[in-house]
C-alpha cells in the first residue's frame, strides 16, 4: 500500500530541502512537497500571512492526498510544524480524514517560547544579527546583495505567520482546549529534534507529548537546526510510512498506531 508523506518546510524555504526526501524514504513512500506562496515557482504570489490564508492556499495539494481514502503522514520543519498542527486540527474540525501520524522536527510546541518570535518587524541590521546568531544567514552576504533583497523579505512575511499561528495556538486554549487550534492533537505525533539545533533543543522537544491524546515518541538525529537537509530524518520518516502501510486497516486508516510509532523510531537515539 503506498503512503504519501506531505511535507512543509521551514520559514523562508521553498521546497529545494525536500530534494534528496524521494531516494531516502524508500519504497512505497511518496513524498508531497508543499510549495507555499511567494518562493520558488510562486515567487510572484502574495506570501501568506494568516491562518485562514494559508490553508485556503495548502487545500488545494492537500485536499486530494485526504481524500484518497490511503493512508497519509505529515512532516513539517520548524515553521513547517506550525503549519502541519493547523492543518490537523482544520482537518478535525471538518471531520476529515487524519494524518496517520504527525511528525514534526526543530520546533518547541506552540505555548513554548522560541528565540525568533515577534522578529518580523525587526530593522534590518538587527533581525541579520538575531538570524546570523543561529546561523540562519549564509556566509559572506552583505546588505542589498541578492540574498538581502529576496530571502530576508520571505523571512520577514514567514515569521508573521508563524506569530499568527502561535497567537491562535493560544486562543485555543492549548493543550487540553477546544481544538479552535491548539492541542491535544487527536493524531500519534513524533517529535523529532536536531542534536545540535541551538533553536529547538532536544529537551524542548519533549513538550509535544502535551500535544497529543494519542502515542507520542520523540527522538534526536545528528545536526543543528536544519537537519531537515540531512539524511536521518527521511530514514526515519520513511519507516514511520511502511509500518503505517503495513498495520493500516482496508479503510485506509491505522489499525495498530501505537506500534506503528514505537517500530518507526527504532534505531536512533533519544
Amino acid at each position: 500500500m503506498r503512503v504519501r508523506v506531505l511535507c512543509f518546510a521551514h520559514a523562508g524555504a521553498g521546497v529545494s530541502a525536500f530534494r534528496r526526501w524521494p531516494r531516502l524514504l524508500g519504497p512505497d513512500v511518496e513524498i508531497v512537497p508543499v510549495l507555499l506562496p511567494g518562493r520558488d515557482g510562486r515567487r510572484r504570489e502574495p506570501r501568506p500571512t494568516s491562518t485562514a490564508e494559508l490553508l485556503d492556499d495548502i487545500a488545494a495539494v492537500v485536499g486530494p492526498v485526504v481524500r484518497s481514502g490511503e493512508p497519509y503522514l505529515l512532516y513539517g520543519h520548524s515553521l513547517g510544524g506550525l503549519i502541519s498542527c493547523a492543518l490537523v486540527c482544520s482537518l478535525h474540525k471538518k471531520r476529515l480524514a487524519l494524518p496517520a501520524l504527525l511528525a514534526v522536527g526543530a520546533l518547541p510546541p506552540p505555548d513554548a517560547p522560541v528565540a525568533l518570535a515577534h522578529c518580523a518587524d525587526l530593522p534590518d541590521a538587527e533581525l541579520l544579527r538575531v538570524l546570523d546568531t543561529f546561523g540562519s544567514v549564509p556566509g559572506g552576504t552583505e546588505p542589498g546583495d541578492l540574498w538581502h533583497r529576496t530571502a530576508l523579505p520571505v523571512l520577514r512575511d514567514d515569521f508573521r505567520l508563524a506569530d499568527a499561528l502561535r497567537t491562535q495556538a493560544g486562543a485555543g486554549a492549548g493543550p487540553g482546549g477546544d481544538m479552535a487550534y491548539g492541542g491535544p492533537l487527536p493524531v500519534p505525533v513524533l517529535a523529532v529534534a536536531g542534536r545540535d539545533d541551538p533553536l529547538a533543543p532536544p529537551a524542548a522537544m519533549a513538550g509535544w507529548q502535551r500535544w497529543s491524546t494519542g502515542p507520542f515518541t520523540r527522538r534526536t538525529v545528528p545536526g543543528g537546526h536544519f537537519f531537515v537537509r540531512d539524511a536521518a530524518l527521511p530514514r526515519l520518516v520513511g519507516r514511520a510510512a511502511r509500518v503505517v502501510a503495513r498495520t493500516a486497516a482496508p479503510s485506509g486508516g491505522p489499525s495498530a498506531t501505537p506500534w506503528a510509532v514505537r517500530t518507526a523510531a527504532v534505531g536512533t537515539g533519544r
